[in-house]
């Protein structure tokens, strides 16, 4: 039998032995707006400009029917998102702005750039990159806050 801490509680996700606190899709935009945008590219065939805007744009609606016809009213969070996307490009952009190791995202690149289809290459993406390694990122908790201000400190022999 698992116990509670293993499959999580509707306010955390699993995160190993620890929890990890659910993310809200409001959370979530207002880490993405703090995130360096890409150089913008113009393409006639997309209403956006960069990932970081296209990422904006698709949570803005993300819990409501929106573009995509959703069912509104599920209220799903930062990582039902980032699991369930089917866009590489978002995908990497967002675990390049993370300062995911840079190691993570040249094997997801690598390995993105050899599937065929949107779906395919946007799981490979997650298998190497999952939510909880972006989570950390993006909102890292406060032992490891901690722990890497130490090596900061450690490392400019403060």
């Amino acid at each position: 039998m698992q116990s509670k801490a293993s499959v999580g509680t509707p306010n955390t996700t699993k995160r190993g032995a620890a929890e990890f606190p659910r993310i809200t899709i409001r959370q979530f935009i207002r880490k993405i707006r703090t995130l360096p945008a890409a150089r913008p590219a113009i393409d006639p065939r997309r209403w956006y400009l960069t990932q970081k805007q296209h990422w904006l744009g698709w949570l803005s609606e993300y819990n409501s029917q929106g573009y995509y016809g959703r069912i509104a009213g599920l209220n799903r969070d930062a990582r039902y998102a980032y699991n369930h996307i089917v866009e590489a490009d978002m995908l990497l952009w967002l675990i390049s702005a993370a300062k995911v190791p840079a190691s993570r995202v040249r094997a997801a690149r690598a390995v993105a750039a050899t599937l065929p289809s949107l779906q395919r290459r946007s799981a490979a993406i997650r298998k190497i990159v999952p939510w909880e390694m972006v989570a950390e990122r993006l909102w890292p908790s406060k032992r490891r806050a901690a722990a890497v201000l130490h090596a900061q400190r450690h490392e400019s022999g403060l």
